[in-house]
């Protein structure tokens, strides 16, 4: 009876003793808990940086687009000027570059105002206000400075000129020219204008 009593009491101690030993390890994940709050809080620092990395992201998205640029579309194109006595249009060759359609039509206008030497643009001193391109239809609002008016011969050069300019690109079937926002009767008061031109 006294061995198995010793022995229950053995038995007994290896058991506490193998709990007690379980404790420690239980310590330390207490230990591990504030080592998982300290990383917890990186993590929400990170968190933190993680709307920056998102913004990040969103640059890196812009970058995407960006990165787009690098890869433009170029596209040789027809814009039209005048000799100085102001009797016919002659078509002059430019390469365009641009990221989009709209860029495009943006690129044309600017070439449109730049002139080969010996030539007048007849756009040069027009004020691009915007363009739009929706189901066919190009509209491009300006501004006319004074400088910009020209006669009843360069009007109608001017109008052939941006008309023969965008008719080129196939998908645009018409032309919507404003002035200021507003559906004008004539340009500059000498030719009547369309609304809209059509191709």
């Amino acid at each position: 009876m006294k061995k198995l009593g010793v022995a229950g009491l053995l038995l007994l101690t290896l058991i506490l003793a193998a709990g007690c030993g379980q404790k420690p390890q239980a310590a330390p994940e207490g230990n591990q808990t504030p080592q998982v709050t300290e990383v917890t809080d990186p993590v929400s620092a990170d968190t933190g940086n993680g709307s920056e990395t998102t913004q990040g992201a969103g640059n890196g998205e812009g970058t995407k687009l960006g990165s787009q640029a690098p890869e433009a579309m170029k596209e040789a194109i027809e814009v039209y000027f005048t000799d100085d006595d102001f009797m016919e249009l002659h078509p002059s060759e430019r390469t365009i570059t641009f990221t989009e359609d709209l860029l495009k039509y943006k690129e044309a206008f600017k070439a449109l105002q730049t002139a080969d030497p010996g030539m007048t643009s007849l756009w040069e001193k027009v004020e691009l206000n915007s363009i739009q391109f929706a189901e066919g239809e190009i509209a491009i609002d300006i501004s006319l400075p004074d400088e910009a008016r020209l006669g009843a011969g360069g009007e109608s050069l001017a109008i052939d000129a941006i008309k023969q300019t965008y008719f080129q690109f196939d998908e645009v079937k018409a032309l919507e020219l404003t002035v200021d926002g507003e559906q004008l009767e004539s340009l500059m008061g000498h030719v009547d204008l369309e609304h809209p031109f059509n191709k």
